[in-house]
């Protein structure tokens, strides 16, 4: 069952697609989108990456920072950038806790769920069934 709205968001550091280290910490007083999915370059995480990614100019004029995040790699995050031109970064949850901290693990995958985090570090915002062609216009509808 993943979290819910009003906690605390978990706090994590972990790599991104180029290696930069990523903290939710350095967002603080910022809006962040954070969608887990099950695997790079697979057609619904596909979808779903191309939904923010056609849509990421809407989500940086409102000042909101996007983030996905999977169990896979540094390198296999780099080739899914690379083929669909994603804009944002992938985080490389690679022993899995992240998705362990969100209670979104599949058993050695992340469920596909997004949490929107406001400014304060609450979850605002559960997506527990995602539609992943449409993901990112449904959520800047329930955003406003």
């Amino acid at each position: 069952m993943p979290l819910s709205v009003g906690e605390t968001a978990p706090n994590f550091t972990v790599k991104d697609t180029n290696g930069k280290t990523v903290s939710l910490s350095d967002y603080a007083g910022k809006p962040v989108v954070l969608y887990f999915y099950p695997k790079d370059d697979t057609p619904g995480c596909t979808k779903e990456a191309c939904s923010f990614r056609d849509n990421y100019t809407q989500y940086i004029t409102r000042g909101i920072t996007v983030f996905g995040v999977s169990m896979d790699d540094e390198a296999s995050h780099q080739q899914f950038t690379e083929k669909f031109s994603l804009p944002f970064p992938l985080l490389a949850d690679t022993d899995g806790a992240i998705t362990k901290a969100y209670d979104v693990d599949g058993g050695g995958y992340s469920k596909r769920v997004t949490y929107v985090i406001d400014e304060s570090g609450k979850i605002s915002q559960v997506f527990a069934t995602v539609q992943a062609a449409t993901h990112a216009t449904d959520i800047l509808a329930q955003m406003g």
